[in-house]
């Protein structure tokens, strides 16, 4: 109070106040602050330390202020940056003894060795921590504490698609469980709905008979579901009759090796999964320490830069999308338009796209695939033609086949797309390479778009399921390039193309180029002083 920007900052806070943690922490967030023009005493050295207000920074997480470290923190590094605040290195890289400042372009944030700390000098960074708390615990400069990201759960729900609770009250109000040999307790059918809580509508289900011949009033709130989907992943492995599951199958199956969700949904149920599986691995029913071994948060679809919302009327309808397109055309759309991970913004424009794209390759099969064919595809007589479509075959086969595990399907397609053109440009009568890269674009597609897949498998003669068939494999001489194309330039201009063996060198190339007449005459009688070479790509000769 009383600083010059004190209505800047209570102004910044406000704005604060009205984003969601997600919009606060996430990752690639610029990171945004205002400085309170008063200082804190850092106890260990004397320093005065400025403070700020940093919307990246949250009340709930420990004590709800954070020494920032810039040098070794990556959003703490971002902050200061962009604030032009000092940034102190105390940690070095193991295999280099000099580091300072100047050598960060981010946040040194691995293991290493400590610098500028006094007497923890030399100690690596993962023990500094211990004695360091050590140390200012003795001086009562502070104490040690764990914090947890997993808060209080309320876990009732006035719903009827939950899990009951199985408890019921006494007279006095006290809670009691349903005893074990009568569980589970099921939900009963006699209910209305739009009166509250459903199962507070039921006869059959008010009240519950207890052994002492008593009824009682039984509890009429639900589990959130969030609970049963923090261990049922688990059930999933074992449908084991007489217990929760197996605990040899269930460890034999988990841990899951992938987990897709949105931001906002994976972070809650990421921590409530966690603490699931090591309490059950505390009891010892399960033998692994993480119930999820990757995670890819998929990104939002969005309509015209805005979310699509129903209760903004800017949603989609995919019957309609699908009545005129089909199925695979949108699938083709939603994969290709943007990483899975991105945010994706619907384009009525780009499915007619994909639509004409798969009705290229239908007509290609149909038009060019002949299944009497006999002959034998043998790279050693084709033609440079020939073996130019061969090679991109195998190009895309080895890139399709890599890029699905790691989720780019949008390059993938794209590699596919460049297959066809450069298919449908081929002038060539080699009929068994046609039938080559009908059947293996065919098998790659399927995953994309696995209707229409099917019906050209069977186009091809093909008796099996096309899913049942046997993945392309690519052959690595197939992708050896005899020569490339050498973009030759001259103090940055275009002035040439040059085909030149693929494995030429850069001191051979210069010779090649020097020995143009057009080349020459470009350098205007000058020798180059710098010779800048992009292997495969370009070489530019600077007078």
């Amino acid at each position: 109070a009383g600083q010059p920007n004190e209505k800047e900052v209570q102004s910044f806070i406000i704005g604060v106040e009205k984003q969601s943690t997600v919009e606060r922490i996430g990752e690639g967030k610029d990171k945004n602050g205002k400085p309170l023009g008063v200082y804190a005493v850092n106890p260990v050295n004397g320093k005065k330390v400025p403070l700020w207000v940093a919307d990246y920074v949250l009340m709930d997480y420990g004590t709800g202020a954070v020494m920032a470290v810039p040098a070794h923190d990556t959003r703490d590094f971002a902050f200061a940056k962009k604030y032009n605040l000092p940034v102190s290195v105390v940690i070095r890289p193991k295999d280099k003894e000099k580091f300072a400042t100047e050598d960060l372009k981010d946040a040194f944030v691995e293991e290493g060795v400590m610098i500028h700390s006094g007497e923890f000098d030399g100690l690596s960074s993962t023990e500094a921590i211990d004695k360091i708390s050590g140390w200012m615990e003795k001086q009562g400069f502070g104490k040690r504490t764990v914090t947890y990201r997993l808060k209080d759960w309320l876990i009732s729900r006035q719903r009827y698609w939950g899990t009951p609770i199985p408890m019921y009250y006494d007279e006095a109000g006290a809670p009691h469980p349903v005893p074990e040999k009568e569980l589970p307790v099921c939900l009963p059918e006699d209910i209305e709905f739009g009166k509250g809580n459903p199962l507070e509508t039921s006869k059959s289900f008010e009240f519950y008979a207890a052994p002492d011949g008593k009824k009682y009033r039984r509890e009429t709130d639900t589990m959130d579901t969030f609970f049963d989907s923090s261990w049922y992943f688990l059930r999933y492995t074992s449908l084991a009759k007489d217990k929760i599951f197996d605990k040899k199958v269930t460890n034999y199956w988990m841990n899951v090796d992938q987990y897709i969700g949105g931001i906002e949904h994976a972070i809650l149920h990421l921590l409530y999964a966690r603490f699931f599986t090591k309490v059950l691995r505390d009891i010892g029913l399960l033998e692994f320490d993480e119930p999820f071994q990757r995670l890819l948060t998929q990104g939002m679809v969005t309509l015209k830069g805005e979310v699509m919302s129903k209760s903004k009327g800017n949603v989609v309808d995919p019957d309609d999308i699908i009545a005129k397109y089909g199925a695979d055309s949108m699938r083709l759309f939603i994969l290709f338009a943007a990483p899975p991970e991105d945010q994706l913004d619907w384009n009525d424009r780009a499915i007619e796209g994909a639509w004409k794209f798969l009705n290229r390759v239908f007509q290609f099969v149909e038009d060019k695939y002949e299944v009497a064919c006999k002959d034998v595809l043998d790279p050693k007589i084709m033609d440079e033609a020939d073996r130019e479509l061969y090679r991109n075959l195998h190009e895309t086969v080895k890139k399709v086949t890599e890029d699905i595990p790691n989720y780019k399907f949008n390059t993938a397609i794209s590699s596919m797309m460049i297959l066809m053109n450069n298919t449908l440009k081929y002038n060539g009568m080699n009929q068994a390479l046609f039938n080559e890269i009908a059947k293996s674009f065919i098998l790659l597609l399927t995953p994309f778009v696995p209707h229409m897949c099917e019906e050209l498998w069977h186009m091809t003669g093909e008796k099996e399921t096309v899913v049942l068939s046997k993945w392309p494999q690519y052959n690595e001489e197939a992708l050896v390039q005899e020569s490339i194309q050498i973009i030759a330039q001259v103090n940055g201009k275009l002035r040439g193309r040059f085909q030149v063996p693929a494995d030429i060198g850069e001191e051979e190339l210069k010779k090649v180029l020097l020995a143009d007449n057009k080349i020459r005459q470009y350098l205007d009688g000058k020798e180059p002083r710098k010779f800048i070479y992009v292997p495969g790509k370009l070489a530019n000769l600077v007078t």
